[in-house]
This record gives C-alpha cells, sequence and structure tokens, in this order.
C-alpha cells in the first residue's frame, strides 16, 4: 500500500501560504480551514518550508504575542521531509514518529501532489487490518 492510496481517498488538495504572509495570516488560514499545518510555497509553487500549529505556538511562547505579525519564513521549518506517491504507508509512519511530525509533502514529478498527515497515515492502516479482519472471520467461517 503506497501513499498514492491515501491521496486517491482524501483528494490532492494543498493549503499553501506565501513566506512574507505572517503568522497571524497563517494561524487564520489553519483554523479556518481545520488543519494542522500549511506548506509555504514560492513563485514557482516550489516548497519553501512548512508551518504547524507547532511552530506557531513556540513563536509566540518565546517571542510572546508579537510574533504574530512576524513573517512565516521566520518560524518555518525550511528543511522540510517530503515522500513519493509511491513511499509505502509503513515507511511513512516510520519516517513520521521518527522525525516527531505530523505532516508530510507529497512530491509527484517535481511537484507538490499533496499532503498526508499521521491521521490519514492511521486511519488508512486501521481500516486496513480492519479489512484483514474481517476477510479472516469469513475465511474461518466458511470452513
Amino acid at each position: 500500500m503506497s501513499v498514492a492510496l491515501i491521496l486517491a481517498a482524501k483528494g490532492h488538495d494543498v493549503t499553501t501560504t506565501q513566506p512574507h504572509r505572517t503568522l497571524q495570516e497563517a494561524a487564520a488560514v489553519l483554523a479556518e480551514r481545520g488543519i494542522g499545518a500549511v506548506i509555504v510555497t514560492g513563485g514557482n509553487s516550489e516548497v519553501l518550508g512548512i508551518l504547524s500549529e507547532r511552530d506557531i505556538v513556540r513563536a509566540i511562547g518565546r517571542h510572546g504575542a508579537g510574533a504574530l505579525q512576524d513573517p512565516v519564513s521566520k518560524y518555518m521549518t525550511s528543511k522540510v521531509v517530503t515522500t513519493q506517491m509511491d513511499e509505502a504507508i509503513d515507511q511513512v509512519m516510520e519516517l513520521m514518529t521518527a522525525g516527531r511530525f505530523r505532516h508530510l509533502p507529497v512530491i509527484h514529478n517535481g511537484r507538490l501532489a499533496g499532503v498526508v498527515s499521521i491521521g490519514d497515515v492511521v486511519k488508512h492502516r486501521l481500516d486496513a487490518m480492519d479489512a484483514e479482519h474481517r476477510a479472516m472471520r469469513e475465511y474461518i467461517a466458511s470452513a
């Protein structure tokens, strides 16, 4: 099972922002859309960074409420870990757990193709386990 299966189910929509936007603007987008992270892109839609709720909370915790007027680029994670459409879901889960992050941009043919969250990965794994469980019960019942 691959990342492509998750994106096929959830869609390829990605919420982005630009590096010059303020943390307050980014926080408003996160709240409005009910999401936990936004991808920071440049003029050619290249991935420059990622900004999560955690990044915003840390910025406010360290610098006070004034940080909300600072640009996203000051607090975003610029060394973004990404994945590919054909990456195995188990590998993605390990990568996210080891890196301690909850959102992973998906790159396909050099372009941003979607984002998977740890919630997406866990949901997919639980659905797969449930399907295996049902198949096993049907197999045993038919024997």
